[in-house]
């Protein structure tokens, strides 16, 4: 499905965004092939949207929304998994079919291609721990299958060796052989704590070294802050929430703001999780 100026505002957690000149939902991967290979423009591929903020001047090509491509298959313990499919979705699976370590999963709202593009994790485990393959797709349309040895992999960070590659699927292992029923008590504790439900990316910056982003935030005073109709969560000092149909001008000045103030309160650069088109 193809579209024309399509407000990112509806596609990505935080509400705002501007306007995509073109997007394009495809329904298979066949689709895309044959899409990309008829396509010369700037290409954008996203899931939910939950990381990423699209400034108010919008996307300049094709924003590709991959969320219809959502297939899980199982092979003993060997997990084929669509980029387009929940965290959530996969996780359920996984415990349907009595595999575990990946009870984590539940608490991060992303795609699997998010969470392969940028490490997520959560309660101290991190999705590359459990990825032995992907595929990719380049721009020109062509099919890779990628080692995990073609990465660089860090703390919420991905470099591939190559450029210009969205991730299309993945190959995971989970064999742990048993499940971690603390995440529930974890879960029970990040809902009571965080400000679920409402339009936010979830964590704003990344942890630094030996410290907590949240907990800088608030010592350097800036709990409840807004610009605009962007606010500091007073629920989690690391969650920006959209209150009053806020711009991602806004929300992207509350950041460079925030940035500001911590640096100058502790002398600590914070680097954002969250990823600004």
């Amino acid at each position: 499905m193809l579209k024309h100026n399509e407000p990112m505002a509806s596609h990505c957690s935080l509400r705002a965004g501007g306007l995509a000149q073109d997007f394009y939902t495809p329904e298979s991967v066949t689709a895309l092939v044959d899409f990309l290979k008829h396509t010369t423009q700037p290409l954008l591929f996203i899931g939910l949207g939950s990381n990423l903020l699209i400034r108010d001047q919008g996307f300049k090509g094709v924003v590709i929304k991959l969320t219809l491509l959502k297939s899980i298959h199982l092979d003993k313990t060997k997990i084929t998994v669509d980029s387009g499919a929940t965290l959530a979705k996969l996780s359920r699976f996984l415990l349907a079919n009595n595999l575990y370590g990946g009870e984590f999963l539940s608490a991060i709202p992303g795609t699997v291609g998010g969470a392969l593009a940028m490490n997520a994790g959560a309660f101290g485990a991190e999705f590359w721990s459990f990825v032995k393959q992907v595929t990719t797709l380049d721009n020109s349309g062509t099919i890779h299958q990628r080692q995990v040895e073609d990465f660089d992999i860090e703390y919420r960070k991905v470099t591939p060796h190559h450029t210009g590659e969205c991730f299309v699927s993945a190959t995971l292992n989970f064999n742990n052989p048993h499940s971690n029923q603390l995440i529930q008590d974890l879960l029970n504790k990040r809902n009571a704590t965080q400000p679920i439900g409402l339009p936010s990316c979830g964590s704003v910056f990344k942890n630094p070294t030996g410290h907590y982003a949240a907990q800088l935030i608030e010592q350097a005073g800036l709990k409840g802050v807004c610009i605009g109709g962007a606010c500091i969560s007073t629920k989690h000092a690391n969650f920006i929430i959209n209150t009053n149909q806020a711009s991602a001008d806004d929300i992207e000045n509350l950041i460079l703001h925030i940035q500001q103030t911590v640096k100058l309160t502790a002398n600590i650069d914070l680097e954002t999780e969250l990823k600004i088109i």
